[in-house]
């Protein structure tokens, strides 16, 4: 192994990473980062079902209890020499498939964007799952359907005991400190913070090997209450609960491999970790575990797990200050829900007020209940419906006297496109039975992770099947600030300034501004866009997200199912590029805008404080599945002392200001520049690239070019 004064975690500060983890630890998180495991992964990528009998002839749920107890039994064990937690998902569960084939094929998709809860097996073991699902089989209303999906839930339980009895044997006389957690957990309570942390893992790595990706959620929350009284007792250190939490960080790099293709980017798994803000009972959850969380990260850069911190009006200095001295170091690790101002989009949703403060993510930034929640996002492009409506991509001009007009038109698509998502993706997705909803198709089987979402065990129905208890659909509107740029546009140039006709600005555009560069450069370096902090500009903005969110709102149906708005593209902005026409902001065809709800490339030179100001104009409590702003911070402009003041400044603004969720990172543009040269010099450079972070060298071209390109801001 390499000598711990040879591992140097990257940073863009001048600031060097702290030191505080055992070298023995240091050494096997750069193993890990590096991909010796991820490797591993890819050469045992499946466990083969060619040898069950008469496999074509069985049901699908038949065949997923098969393939799910098969992987208990044969999926590779691994224990690496300094873990202090075991359980590993060692098969190849990246490609979204749950990682199994018959005859060399894959049989069934897997499951992601979901929380699923923990706290429920760490408080009671997991044997109270075994009672109440034998009381629930006891009820004679139950159906076939019923029956038999209870049935492969008790299967999937028993797949974890097989798993965790190889564990068992394989750690009895090398790792007895493991083994004995082992007996305790995951079927019984955990007992102090070690056998919690281990519950929780092996719940999580177990999910993994079935090929899901689910998020983590509250850990602090989870197990604070366990650290504290250990930290009492004296039954743990400080230090040591650091190497612990560590050993959690480390084990979940599993995935990454030592060479991945480039492309969007690797470590998209959406084990998202949500840390602080109230519990249940609106008491401050902020404890040891909160800090070791951001400890670890600090030293060790490990992106796999994004953090996203809550942030209320109470939140502590300390913690804030924390969350910057790690957000320096870059790699998009930490950002911000403003919990407050989500707390209220929660409740005016319906959720009751427990249920609400309960809130995490999907293992990405999208709000949900943990545990609770079946949830989808649709993206769409509201750009090309611009395009569309005022017929920069369509055969006719529309004649448009005002700029009333030209944006009737395209909130009339935009209605439209959003009542064609709830026909497909509500209306016709579910029926009721008499008796019960559930989905009109037939679902994937989904039986590992229905076992821990609340209500699938109550109603004897799949998390796929209308099992839990809240089903979330959400429409997410990408290039809202490219659509609202192009309206301001529109209005100076040919309404107000009268520069040139409305059916004149829609030739150019198809041309791509062929003849009109004057005026291109124009529309382009002349007005100030958003992101700025131009009222004039920043009022198209709020102005789209408003009546984006009052159209969501206003499709409604029999069915349980909630219908909520949210802003985001995740990158789909390269994906978009090609299929979109010139702009008239002055963009060309074919350039890649804004990501997310940010600035479009080179339009905002306001600096970090204007953009998020502009943002926050909107009423973004509307926006209930969330509106993720980005913001890339140049590290020159947060040196020293002064640097963590300006950072927390930004966090107490965007919270002040009615901010939603915001992810920070800081980037040096000359390092990554040398990484597209070098890559074998960079292999563990971490960016953030939408709601997850990424290795920067595991992106492709048109990725790094988007990464680049992002303005860089000072604060």
């Amino acid at each position: 192994m390499n000598e711990s004064a040879n591992i140097i975690f990257p940073t863009p500060s001048s600031t060097p990473r702290p030191i505080r983890l055992k070298e023995t630890t240091r050494a096997w998180a750069w193993e890990s980062l590096h991909g010796k495991y991820g490797d591993e992964n890819i050469r045992n990528d499946t466990v083969s079902l060619d040898r069950i009998e008469n496999f074509d002839s069985l049901s699908d749920l038949e065949k997923y209890d098969h393939i799910i107890l098969e992987t208990a039994k044969s999926a590779p064990l691994r224990i690496c020499p300094h873990e202090l937690i075991c359980g590993s998902a060692t098969l190849d569960g990246t490609r979204h498939l749950v990682p199994a084939k018959y005859k060399n094929e894959y049989v069934f998709y897997s499951i992601s964007h979901l929380t699923i809860r923990y706290d429920k097996v760490i408080k009671e073991g997991l044997s109270s799952y075994t009672a109440e699902i034998s009381h629930r089989l006891a009820d004679s209303t139950l159906d076939e359907k019923q029956t038999v999906f209870l049935r492969s839930l008790e299967n999937v339980i028993e797949s974890i005991k097989v798993w965790h009895g190889r564990y068992l044997e394989a750690t009895k006389d090398t790792r007895p400190d493991l083994h004995e957690m082992l007996t305790q957990v995951p079927f019984n309570p955990a007992r102090n913070f070690k056998e919690a942390l281990q519950s929780l893992w092996f719940i999580f790595a177990f999910v993994r090997l079935t090929g899901n990706w689910p998020g983590i959620g509250r850990i602090d929350r989870m197990l604070g209450d366990y650290l504290r009284k250990d930290l009492a007792e004296g039954t743990i250190t400080r230090d040591e609960a650091r190497e612990y939490m560590a050993s959690f960080f480390i084990k979940g790099c599993e995935w990454i491999l030592s060479d991945t293709p480039p492309a969007s980017g690797d470590a998209q798994h959406y084990q998202n970790i949500v840390l602080a803000g109230v519990d249940e009972d609106g008491v401050e959850v902020t404890n040891e575990v909160t800090y070791l969380c951001l400890d670890v990260v600090e030293e060790l850069g490990i992106s796999d797990y994004p953090i996203t911190v809550r942030l209320n009006k109470n939140t502590s200095h300390e913690l804030k200050r924390r969350m910057a001295e790690v957000i320096r170091h870059g790699g998009g690790i930490v950002a911000a829900y403003n919990e407050d101002l989500i707390l209220r989009a929660l409740r005016n949703l319906g959720y009751p007020e427990k249920e609400a403060r309960a809130f995490a993510n999907d293992g990405c930034w999208e709000v949900q209940i943990p545990g609770k929640t079946h949830f989808e996002y649709f993206p769409f492009d509201g750009l090309q419906i611009l395009n569309e409506c005022i017929g920069i991509t369509a055969d006719d001009i529309p004649e448009c006297d005002s700029i009333e007009d030209v944006y009737a038109l395209f909130l009339n698509g935009l209605r439209a496109r959003i009542g064609d998502m709830h026909h497909g993706y509500v209306e016709n997705r579910y029926i009721f039975t008499g008796s019960r909803w559930e989905s009109g198709r037939t679902p994937t089987p989904a039986s590992v992770v229905s076992l821990f979402e609340d209500g699938c065990i109550d109603k004897a129905q799949s998390y796929l099947d209308c099992g839990p208890c809240y089903i979330v659909r959400s429409p997410h509107l990408g290039g809202a600030p490219d659509v609202a740029n192009s309206l301001y546009a529109i209005e100076q140039l040919v309404y107000k300034e009268k520069k040139i006709s409305f059916s004149q600005l829609v030739k150019l555009l198809r041309n791509n501004w062929e003849g009109g560069e004057e005026l291109c450069a124009y529309v382009k370096n002349k007005y100030v866009y958003y992101g700025n902090d131009c009222d004039e500009a920043d009022r198209w903005h709020s102005r789209v997200l408003d009546d984006f969110a009052d159209i969501v709102m206003s499709f409604r149906s029999e069915c349980p199912v909630k219908f909520i708005p949210g802003i985001s593209t995740f990158g789909r902005q390269i994906e978009w590029a090609p299929n979109r026409a010139a702009t008239a902001f002055g963009y060309k065809k074919g350039e890649i805008l804004s990501g997310n709800d940010s600035p479009v490339p080179g339009t905002d030179a306001g600096g970090a404080t204007a953009i998020i100001k502009s943002y926050c104009k909107a009423d973004l409590v509307k926006q209930a599945s969330g509106a993720a702003l980005d913001i890339k911070l140049l590290p020159e402009s947060i040196k020293g002392e002064a640097g963590i003041t300006a950072i927390v400044g930004l966090l107490d603004g965007f919270c002040a200001l009615g901010g939603f969720f915001m992810q920070i990172d800081t980037v040096d543009t000359a390092t990554l520049l040398d990484a597209q040269k070098n890559p074998e010099k960079h292999k563990t450079l971490a960016v953030r690239v939408s709601g997850w972070s990424a290795r920067f060298v595991t992106l492709n071209e048109e990725w790094q070019r988007m990464i680049i390109e992002r303005s860089g801001q000072g604060v």
